[in-house]
């Protein structure tokens, strides 16, 4: 069993991204672990937010910095020097890429690109992270989970451009980095992340959470798309999985990781709706068919390689996420006690799950 402090205490982690739903969990968890945490962040993506509610910006390095701006960027990482990198700033919202295409690449392809480019620049010893999406793939639409070496697509232009920045990160890793020498790579692809604190436009739970609290009815645009749901958790713990083990395992240098539930966890949308109401009454929703945008009835992942070499899986059942979900968001809207303490609690019966497995 990985020891998570032993590998993260008195680290220096810099992770892009910090204040974002993913990010700041991230955070939370290293933070706990006594990482020196350096944060990378144009802004805070949300209000409310999960960043703001911790007041994480007392707790860790916070840098106020777009990555697009290559020569800040380089003299942040190399004044740092870090041990590990997350690299978790994206432009995440599929509808949005719609409105605002130009920005979506610039932010998920062009980013990363300068994030690559200021690694070749680094003298040290660095293990990286580069957090994808399950959206890379062409998706077919197949009952059949998608397997890491499957045909990267993505029709709509944020799944384009994720699809996209894999193709320029292994691009980079055979061009310049394929020793792995002092730089390894690694890239991981989630399912649809779920998790208190999100509070992303035109995001399932989000969208079901705001209009519950305004005693309204959520609008379901399509009541049948299967998603790979899962925890918030379960991602960031195979993302600092995936950290430690490329640090020990060269082989892993260039490696793609999928991060997702097991077939049997892959639920419908309106199953977790449904499944929400049972611990929040207070949601309703009326169903409206998606004419707007494209978007995909069917996504799978095939998570059997992260099992084998990262002895990763979900340890949480559906309806323990969906209810471990609400809950924190029934703290936030109703009970009110403290998001810090509550959220910290979260990740301490999560870490005493990994410890009875």
């Amino acid at each position: 069993m990985i020891n998570f402090r032993k590998n993260f205490e008195n680290k220096k982690v810099l992770i892009t991204g910090h204040t974002g739903f993913k990010g700041s969990w991230l955070c939370l968890w290293l933070f706990i672990l006594g990482a020196k945490i350096i944060g990378i962040s144009k802004d805070i993506p949300t209000k409310p937010s999960h960043f703001s509610s911790l007041k994480l910006n007392r707790k860790v390095k916070s840098i106020k910095l777009d990555l697009n701006n290559f020569e800040q960027l380089s003299k942040v990482i190399k004044k740092h020097k870090p041990d590990f990198i997350f690299h978790l700033a994206a432009q995440a919202i599929v509808s949005k890429s719609y409105i605002y295409p130009k920005d979506t690449w610039k932010s998920n392809t062009f980013g990363t690109l300068n994030i690559l480019e200021s690694l070749k620049l680094l003298k040290k010893k660095v293990n990286v992270v580069l957090i994808t999406s399950d959206k890379v793939y062409k998706n077919l639409e197949i009952k059949k989970g998608y397997k890491e070496h499957d045909i990267i697509g993505g029709e709509d232009p944020y799944s384009a451009s994720k699809g996209a920045t894999e193709i320029l990160i292994n691009s980079y890793i055979k061009s310049f980095f394929k020793k792995g020498k002092n730089i390894s790579i690694a890239i991981a692809r989630a399912g649809n992340v779920i998790g208190g604190g999100d509070w992303s436009e035109d995001r399932l739970v989000p969208d079901c959470i705001r209009a519950s609290s305004k005693k309204r009815k959520v609008i379901i645009r399509n009541p049948k798309s299967t998603r790979p749901w899962q925890h918030v958790l379960e991602s960031v713990r195979g993302y600092m999985m995936l950290a430690i083990e490329l640090k020990k395992n060269k082989n892993l240098h260039g490696e793609a990781f999928n991060f997702g539930p097991s077939s049997k966890f892959e639920k419908n949308v309106i199953t977790l709706v449904k499944e929400m109401k049972k611990n929040w009454k207070l949601i309703n929703w009326e169903i409206k068919k998606n004419t707007k945008y494209n978007e995909s009835n069917l996504l799978k992942l095939n998570s059997k390689k992260a099992k084998k070499l990262l002895k990763w899986e979900c340890l949480l059942s559906f309806k323990e996420t969906v209810k471990i979900v609400t809950l924190w968001y029934k703290n936030y809207y109703i009970k009110k006690n403290d998001i810090f303490l509550f959220s910290k609690q979260q990740i301490n019966n999560y870490q005493n799950k990994i410890l009875k497995k």
